[in-house]
């Protein structure tokens, strides 16, 4: 029976942004599949909290607290990720005696010594060399992403093929170490037309809005986002702006950003979430125009298939992953300022993709109804390439040996 070990202090939280969904994602997979027991036992690391989602309960999962509640590790645990993940996980895996470690968080310990397997995505080495994060983060991710893992772990996981070449060329890493595991995307969930009693504000009240959905990098664009918003209010006055996601800016600036927006327009046009329940997330989805995601840079990007799944279009940037992803069955936003292939010229394109161009894209997606239908009908055959049983498939292969 193989031993598989995977970190999971991603999903203590109540949040289920990134690599927190992906973890979520393949453990419930998991759970539904019995007969794995014949040949598998996975044992799931947490700092501090075990979550208590039904779906751990299992018997295929043993699952470890690497803080437990004595006084000692108490008064060490306090809210510090790097005494967890880079000295105490590591010890308490010394004596685990695992076949295979799966660290999803990027990062791959140095003091860790056994066969592992890491996502590492290109999204990271933007922000080692020029992302906003506090300098800590970067310092971490340089260390035990950029240089350890890129260089110790046994095998590297990219989430797609696009990935999987820039991975390779950013960390120099030789591409037959990459496997590449494509994510999957949720199955729509039938929605009320009414909101929830514990809705945050009332989604399905709203009937003309396009959205955004996921932590707001800057390379993601929401600034630019909303004063695109700001240019094409008065032409659609009934439209508004609906966006959910952490503020990932340093300084933050959306919620000023937003009001201000608001003011200059005389209306409520943004409405600015950092998080929704999960319920809330699929009525925003059913009911969205489009789903605005244009981001410079992106290992895949989940909010712009999980709308197709709604029959949602999506405006996103024309990059190769995006093409990889749908073809030409999307609104794509301004070629020449996305199309990157260094880090300089990863930060020339934060700076020199617009508002106009994103105002142009909205507003065709908004009014092109030919190829609105041509989207939706290409949806049923995109979404079967992206399921989560075909990455659980994928991963147990990996972890095996296959």
């Amino acid at each position: 029976m193989l031993k598989i070990g995977i970190e999971c202090e991603s999903i203590e939280g109540p949040e289920s942004w990134g690599i927190g969904r992906i973890v979520k994602k393949l453990l419930e997979e998991i759970s539904r599949r019995p007969e794995l027991a014949n040949e598998f036992r996975f044992f799931l690391y947490f700092k501090s909290r075990i979550p208590d989602y039904p779906w751990l309960n299992s018997p295929i999962f043993v699952k470890k607290a690497v803080f437990n509640h004595s006084q000692i590790l108490e008064n060490l645990r306090m809210n510090s990720f790097s005494l967890y993940y880079y000295i105490f996980l590591p010890i308490k895996l010394w004596f685990e005696k695992l076949d295979l470690m799966f660290f999803p968080n990027y990062m791959l310990p140095i003091f860790f010594k056994g066969r592992s397997l890491v996502i590492l995505t290109e999204d990271i080495y933007y922000e080692i060399n020029s992302g906003t994060l506090p300098w800590q983060y970067k310092l971490a991710y340089k260390i035990f992403a950029g240089w350890w893992a890129a260089r110790h772990a046994t095998k590297i996981m990219a989430i797609s093929e696009t990935s999987k070449k820039e991975v390779s060329r950013l960390f120099n890493i030789d591409s037959a170490r990459i496997v590449a595991n494509q994510l999957g995307v949720d199955h729509p969930k039938p929605v009320t037309p009414e909101p929830s009693p514990s809705a945050s504000y009332g989604a399905s009240s709203y009937t003309s809005y396009i959205l955004y959905i996921g932590q707001a990098f800057p390379r993601r664009h929401l600034r630019e986002t909303m004063l695109a918003f700001e240019l094409i209010a008065g032409q659609f006055p009934d439209l508004k702006l609906i966006a959910v996601g952490k503020d990932k800016y340093n300084p933050l600036l959306l919620e000023n950003l937003k009001n201000g927006i608001n003011r200059r327009i005389g209306r409520e046009g943004i409405i600015y979430k950092e998080y929704v329940p999960e319920n809330e997330l699929h009525q925003l989805y059913a009911g969205a125009k489009l789903l605005i995601y244009v981001s410079s840079k992106e290992a895949f990007g989940l909010p712009p298939l999980e709308a197709l799944g709604y029959g949602v279009p999506a405006v996103v940037s024309d990059s190769e992953i995006n093409h990889e992803i749908f073809g030409d069955n999307a609104f794509f936003v301004c070629p020449e300022d996305v199309r990157l292939s260094s880090v300089e010229a990863l930060v020339e394109g934060l700076k020199t993709i617009t508002p106009d161009s994103i105002t142009t894209a909205i507003a065709e997606g908004l009014t092109d109804d030919i190829k609105r239908e041509q989207i939706k009908k290409s949806a049923e055959r995109i979404l079967e390439k992206y399921t989560w049983q075909g990455f659980t498939d994928r991963f147990l292969n990996l972890v095996s040996g296959h």
